[in-house]
């Protein structure tokens, strides 16, 4: 279970990133200060370097040799040590901030009520990989970012305290060339965005072929659906290939400007050692401070662009964290001895359409349109709301119910079902709530009995993702153990049988009774199966919108509506 949030999630890209830095400060703050130190002491090693060709080979002086020399393995060992531990903190504050994000994401998606969102279940896969990576190494380039950032600025006051026009040429030509690699930073935004959108779009297709790969085969569809998925493929690897290249160019243009501003220096530390105005020892640490700066130098030209795709990522997760709730809801209690009661209501399908079941009864409904059918399923199950007139449970209206009481009193098990990779016992009974006789007489009354025979395991067989090593009978069945397991007050069942053969369906329709006929439990059974619609103990008849018959299944066998649409 996705634990709940104890803070609301951000409202902007920017505040996304930044809530990163913040919530992570303590643990960014070491290992910033152990990456800085790193390249601090990465800065001093041609220094270093430079005092011993002064002090100790130019002197010739052994007792120089040794100081210098072990000075120069102290500053590596603090060089290693610091860096194996600021990159493992910062490496650790990634993976952590990676994790919260995905648990944000998945949260949103489990949320009780929903999120009204038009990703596919691919796209918001790819949200919570990687969207979630790119934001999560974004700290760690900001710690990269600081320790080259102070890299720079020690190298010039070393250069400084060298020379003074070595100084000023690297003052003036660092920030010259940093804001020279600036120039494509919005491509790499843009570009980046457009990559992720259509590898999500790609993952989400895949996704969903697969699941329905059963189904594309009896239909022949596959090399349909294969020319739509190389499509979006083809168009995914185009626009990861413009994001790769303006990164690349990017990080030519980054080259290319530091080398050119490195040989500068190189060439004006050259001339002013010719002059006499600095030691060899000195020449030698400017080479090496020059060579050197190429590191932190294309660190700070690497930022914007990292910065820019982790912004992209960012904009995309916080984009689906504020889509609304699909399930409109309020905080109202059910009153106690009330029922399902629809006045009136209008919507898809639905033109003034007035019902109400009795506390214990077995109703069905069978509704000749098949798009009314689904839209009655949908506004039952606060997917969508009513256009008019009214919805109400227990005799409070079902946009008003708090969701944990809408939940205790009703469900509503629809038409296209999933199932979940486990067990078959955890498919049925998630929270481990039944013992093996009530489970048993569950399965029995689903005729879920022979698919727990199929394996020597029983009910602790392993299921594949959505059962797709199942038929679409035997997930239904699956589907509705797990239904009736729940044993809530009212329960609405939506073509419960429509893959299962008709002695099955008569088994189940038996089951269905024995299961809910008893205790006030009541059930609606949105169905045109003769069968279950026998067990009802009231059938009504809707038709274009309203109830246009009521009685019994036997009762209504004489309606030429009813017997077209059943008894067919």
């Amino acid at each position: 279970m996705v634990p709940p949030s104890s803070s609301p999630s951000p409202t902007t890209a920017w505040g996304l990133l930044l809530r990163g830095l913040r919530r992570n400060k303590g643990r960014l703050a070491a290992g910033f200060a152990l990456l800085s130190l790193w390249q601090l002491c990465e800065t001093l090693v041609p220094v270093m370097i430079g005092v011993i060709i002064d002090r100790a080979v130019a002197t010739s002086s052994v007792r120089g040799l040794v100081v210098t020399g072990a000075g120069l393995i102290v500053l590596f060992a603090v060089l290693s040590y610091a860096y194996r531990f600021g990159a493992r903190i910062a490496f650790a504050v990634v993976q952590r901030e990676m994790h919260e994000i995905r648990v944000e994401i998945a949260r949103h998606a489990l949320n009780p009520r929903g999120a009204r969102s038009k990703l596919l279940p691919g796209e918001t896969l790819s949200l919570a990989t990687a969207d979630a990576e790119m934001v999560g190494f974004m700290l760690r380039s900001v710690g990269f970012t600081i320790a080259a950032t102070l890299s720079v600025i020690v190298a010039a006051v070393l250069l400084f305290s060298i020379d003074l026009v070595l100084g000023l040429v690297v003052v003036i030509g660092v920030p010259l060339v940093l804001a020279l690699t600036q120039v494509v930073t919005p491509a790499i935004s843009r570009r980046t965005e457009h990559q992720q959108e259509t590898i999500a779009e790609a993952t989400g297709v895949a996704t969903d072929l697969i699941r329905g790969l059963r189904v594309l085969k009896g239909i022949g569809a596959e090399s349909v659906a294969g020319s739509r998925y190389r499509a979006l493929s083809q168009k995914a690897r185009t626009a990861s290939i413009a994001s790769t290249s303006t990164y690349g160019l990017m990080s030519g243009l980054t080259a290319g400007l530091s080398g050119l501003f490195l040989a500068v220096v190189a060439l004006v530390a050259g001339h002013r050692a010719l002059s006499g105005d600095i030691t060899i020892g000195e020449l030698v640490a400017v080479v090496g401070l020059t060579q050197y700066l190429a590191e932190p130098l294309g660190m700070l030209g690497d930022i914007s662009a990292h910065t820019a795709r982790a912004h992209a990522s960012a904009r995309r997760i916080v984009t689906y964290l504020q889509t609304p709730p699909l399930v409109a809801a309020g905080d109202a209690t059910p009153l106690p001895g009330g029922d399902l009661v629809l006045r009136g209501v209008r919507g898809e399908g639905l033109d003034g359409l007035d019902l109400a079941s009795r506390p214990g009864e077995i109703l069905g409904l069978a509704v000749e349109d098949p798009i009314t059918a689904g839209e009655l399923v949908r506004l039952l199950a606060g997917d969508v709301t009513a256009k008019g007139g009214e919805v109400s449970l227990d005799g409070v209206t079902l946009s008003e119910l708090a969701t944990t009481a809408r939940r205790s009193r009703m469900l509503v098990s629809p038409h296209h079902v999933d199932l979940f990779e486990g067990t078959l016992r955890s498919n049925v009974d998630p929270l481990d709530r039944l013992d093996d006789d009530s489970l048993a007489a569950l399965l029995a009354a689903s005729s879920a009995s022979d698919v727990v025979a199929l394996s020597p395991e029983g009910v602790d067989q392993p299921v594949s993702v959505d059962g797709s090593t199942w038929s679409g009978g035997q997930r239904q069945r699956v589907a509705l153990a797990r239904a009736l397991a729940v044993d809530v007050p009212l329960l609405v069942l939506h073509d419960p049988t429509t893959a299962v053969d008709a002695v099955t369906e008569h088994r189940i329709a038996a089951g269905i009774r024995e299961a809910r006929g008893t205790d006030r439990r009541t059930t609606w059974l949105i169905t045109s199966s003769p069968a279950l619609l026998a067990q009802a103990d009231r059938v009504v008849l809707v038709r274009e919108g309203r109830v246009v018959a009521e009685g019994t299944h036997h009762d209504l066998a004489g309606n030429p509506a009813y017997a077209e649409l059943v008894l067919r």
